[in-house]
């Protein structure tokens, strides 16, 4: 629960909440914007990268919510300052509701963390199975879910401020849709590779555990109805409620203009492409059932950098710790 709440909702998001609130004053400042728009395509790029690889249920979904902000701040970035916002609150149900599904699956496996001794799980915990399933397709950005609507807000204004900050935000949500898949296959599908102890210990969490799992389920699938765009025939609710706050730097910075067909496309371009990561994260994992390498020697140069994510650790040790 700790993890849900701080990693998904409340503490990482804070600065994107001060940045929104303080608009004005980045939008005084357009050299800022730029700044922080590719502060966080980077961001969302390296965690990206390095959760491609990870072996821990938990550290994939870390380095996820790290990639997810800098979507957010990619959209702050662009001045989608209603878009990053509304990531942020379907980001919180989906990555509260896959942080309390990693948390059960952990409860069922007897503290073990590692998806390589997984696999199978799907039937003995079939409440866990369906509600993280819908949390994968969320994240995904794979329609009609929340996530699909917030993040395609936030690549409509990149598409709009430059269409290079478009091209890598989608490759960004091309690594979302595999890793986040690549730990539903590992988790959940295949056979059983744990120890006979914790086979016999498999069970489905007590209602306190699915509940909540449920609920946030429910917020995952329907979360992006609070602003669906005027294209898809919505009337921007959120966008409305929060117009009073960023309505100077509307009036400043003007708003974006998309042909309805251009935001089709997008729209289409990106949702296609995140079933075509799937796919192949489902050949990769299920088809073929490839269990990723114990040993750091079996790893390629650019699988290896990745799981060591890109030694950031080490350099911080070296250079500024010691």
């Amino acid at each position: 629960p700790v993890s849900a709440l701080i990693h998904a909702a409340t503490m990482v998001t804070a600065g994107i909440y001060m940045i929104a609130r303080s608009n004005i004053l980045f939008t005084l400042s357009p050299v800022t914007l730029q700044v922080i728009a590719v502060i966080g395509i980077c961001t969302a790029l390296l965690a990206a990268a390095v959760a491609v690889t990870q072996n821990d249920i938990k550290k994939v979904l870390a380095y996820s919510t790290v990639s997810q902000l800098g979507y957010m701040f990619l959209g702050l970035g662009v001045g989608a300052f209603t878009g990053a916002f509304f990531h942020v609150i379907t980001h919180a149900f989906f990555k509260a509701l896959l942080f309390l599904g990693a948390g059960s699956v952990i409860h069922a496996m007897s503290d073990e963390q590692d998806m390589r001794r997984m696999g199978g799980l799907r039937k003995q915990l079939p409440v866990t199975y369906a509600t993280m399933l819908i949390g994968t397709i969320a994240i995904a950005g794979i329609p009609p879910l929340s996530g699909f609507f917030s993040k395609d807000e936030i690549l409509a204004h990149a598409f709009g401020a430059n269409p290079l900050l478009w091209g890598l935000g989608f490759i960004g949500a091309l690594f979302t849709a595999f890793y986040m898949f690549r730990m539903l296959f590992l988790t959940f599908f295949g056979s059983f590779r744990g120890s006979a102890e914790q086979a016999a210990h498999l069970h489905e969490s007590p209602t306190t555990m699915t509940v909540p799992l449920i609920i946030l389920a429910v917020l995952s699938v329907a979360g992006g109805l609070i602003n669906v765009p005027t294209a898809l025939g919505g009337g921007q609710a959120l966008g409305t409620f929060l117009a009073p706050v960023f309505a100077d730097s509307t009036s400043l910075a003007g708003e974006l203009h998309l042909e309805h067909s251009t935001e089709y496309l997008l729209m289409a371009v990106s949702a296609l492409a995140a079933v075509v990561m799937a796919l192949a994260a489902y050949r990769q994992y299920v088809s073929k059932r490839i269990v990723p390498p114990a040993d750091d020697a079996e790893r390629g140069g650019l699988a290896r950098l990745s799981y060591r994510k890109f030694y950031v650790d080490e350099l911080y040790d070296a250079i500024i710790v010691r």
